[in-house]
């Protein structure tokens, strides 16, 4: 690959990415804004679960039609879609005059993230090398960490400023970033919003889908551009064979080879989300303020495991090619379940304060974010057939939004009825379910193309 191939590939990469970063920010503000949310506007738990788990019901809408639509109308529409959906959500919920408002905003959100999350790790599969896939899919998890991060700071940083300011402050800009500091925390996102808008400009259709529509001659341009006309043909040839004798429905999904394919697409990322990681992202300040820690000194490390998260993340770039799916995930969901045990342990004895509770935590965030949180992407977005991958992939995607919106609405309740050790506890079970499923089913799929997994299938 030459180096202009190359640049041009990390260029489309890194912008589509961003959706991955939105998604991660959209995710993880709530953390900072909702004791603000919370006391404003004097929520039950039942109304706070509702407001956590209202994005993630926009979720499961745009998942819904992203898998038809962007096998109908293309990815790059999609993808600008969404970047359109993020914007209005980050300004509207700023804006929100009332709780009603707020939710309808988050709501808009929870579509744009729906559609990324499934068009997006599908976008980056569809443009790159069978020899670095893992690795560039990885960089849409590694986008979201980014964006978890970024979170953390700037409602770190909003809390601090507003926390030094005179209340009295009149104008806008007190009224957004001081007396309510929660709008700010989420007018935030409008920034990367308007970058993954523009971004777009420059990121051409997927070849792969141009190919399916019978627009050869497109899809040659854009895979010469991004890896060589080498590859562009053995691309070109193995797409036109495989779309000659196959046809292409949902009904294929439940033929003999397919189901185990499903089957997987559908475990990884129930599993993911039952791991416990939104407990740690959603409700890590509430969790460590009930604990006795301060709010502020919560929010710090918050970004302390933010960052662990991005930098766990870099080592599934590195490993996910070498080391290959099937290693990873079962180291990774056997170390999430020793994490979350010893996480529950440390509150079940009361070592709130302990050096060990932040271990455990780091040890739990670096498992997922080197295992569990980018192989449900890498594994799902390459084990279905071309022409039927959008709406595989938006199947796959829907179940980890639908596992996401039951975890958010049963953790505050967990919490309070449970407790906090028992929640961990459960977590910790899934894991151990997680592990035995991946070790049952889980097949390598490390340096094969795409025309080349829907052979094992079909075998």
């Amino acid at each position: 690959m030459q180096q202009s191939n190359r640049f041009f590939l990390l260029l489309i990469t890194f912008v589509a990415a961003l959706g991955g970063l939105l998604f991660g920010f959209d995710m993880a503000v709530i953390s900072g804004v909702l004791p603000f949310v919370r006391e404003q506007f004097s929520l039950s738990p039942l109304r706070e679960g509702w407001f956590v788990s209202s994005a993630l019901v926009g979720c499961i809408a745009g998942v819904a039609f992203s898998g038809e639509l962007s096998d109908r109308l293309g990815r790059k529409k999609m993808l600008l879609l969404s970047a359109v959906l993020f914007l209005l959500s980050a300004i509207g919920a700023c804006l929100a005059p009332g709780f009603s408002f707020l939710v309808i905003s988050r709501i808009a959100g929870g579509l744009g993230v729906g559609i990324a999350s499934s068009v997006a790790p599908l976008y980056i599969s569809e443009i790159s090398p069978a020899r670095i896939r893992g690795r560039l899919v990885t960089f849409y998890q590694l986008a979201i960490t980014l964006g978890i991060l970024a979170a953390y700071l700037s409602n770190a940083g909003l809390h601090h400023y507003a926390a030094g300011a005179a209340v009295t402050s009149e104008g806008f800009f007190a009224y957004v970033f001081n007396r309510e500091v929660w709008r700010g925390m989420f007018g935030v996102g409008a920034i990367p919003s308007v970058l993954f808008l523009l971004g777009l400009a420059l990121v051409p259709e997927s070849p792969r889908w141009l190919f399916q529509k019978g627009r050869k001659k497109e899809a040659m341009i854009i895979l010469e551009k991004i890896s060589g006309p080498g590859e562009a043909r053995q691309v070109t040839e193995a797409a036109a064979e495989i779309k000659v004798r196959e046809g292409g429905s949902y009904r294929e999904l439940l033929k003999p080879g397919m189901r185990k394919a499903l089957l997987i697409g559908i475990l990884l990322p129930f599993f993911s989300q039952f791991s416990g990681i939104n407990a740690v992202i959603y409700y890590g300040p509430s969790i460590l303020n009930e604990a006795g820690i301060d709010l502020s000194n919560a929010l710090l490390g918050q970004i302390i495991l933010g960052g662990a998260n991005v930098v766990f993340t870099l080592l599934a770039i590195w490993k996910v090619d070498q080391l290959g799916r099937r290693p990873l995930y079962l180291f990774g969901t056997a170390g999430a379940a020793v994490s979350l045990f010893s996480t529950g342990l440390c509150f079940y004895l009361g070592a709130t304060g302990s050096w060990l509770l932040l271990l455990s935590a780091l040890l739990f965030l670096g498992c997922f974010a080197f295992s569990i949180g980018p192989i449900k992407f890498v594994v799902a977005s390459e084990i279905f057939p071309n022409h039927i991958r959008g709406r595989a992939l938006a199947i796959s995607i829907m179940t980890m939004w639908v596992a996401d919106t039951i975890v958010g609405q049963l953790t505050p309740l967990s919490l309070e009825r449970l407790g906090t050790a028992v929640t961990f506890w459960v977590f910790a079970g899934f894991c151990l379910v997680a592990w035995w499923v991946g070790n049952k089913l889980l097949p390598e799929t490390k340096g094969k193309t795409l025309e080349e997994i829907q052979e094992i299938w079909r075998k």
